[in-house]
């Protein structure tokens, strides 16, 4: 499976963006998906997860009740919705997968694959 993850880009703090992630190579109906995210200098972090029925979803707290992560209609894509971007926002973007789960999956090590990631930057 590869992954690719689309949509970052430079936003002034308030604003929003759309993230998009496009998984190629095998039909991934089944995977649990996630975005993390890592800053300069720190260690990658969970932002969001869900499960491939959308049953199941899981936001980290310092995102809650401003990104909302989703599943396209053509079960290959994810998006994440961001709004009320902060500068603490600032950070490059990967998404992830994993078979084999019902749940959504906070850690890294639950997942299998991995994106390159995209750039997002917010501006104070």
């Amino acid at each position: 499976v590869q992954l690719q993850a689309f949509g970052g880009g430079l936003v002034q703090a308030g604003g929003s963006l759309r993230l998009s992630c496009v998984a190629s190579g095998r039909t991934i109906n089944s995977y649990t998906m996630g975005w993390f995210r890592q800053a300069p200098g720190k260690e990658r972090e969970f932002v969001a997860s869900i499960t491939w029925s959308g049953g199941d979803i899981d936001y980290a707290d310092s995102v809650k009740g401003r990104f909302t992560i989703s599943r396209g209609n053509v079960k290959n894509t994810m998006y994440l919705q961001m709004n009320s971007l902060k500068p603490e926002d600032t950070a490059v973007y990967h998404c992830a997968a994993t078979r084999g789960s019902s749940y959504a999956i906070k850690t890294i090590q639950g997942y299998d694959y991995w994106g390159q990631g995209t750039q997002v930057t917010v501006s104070s």
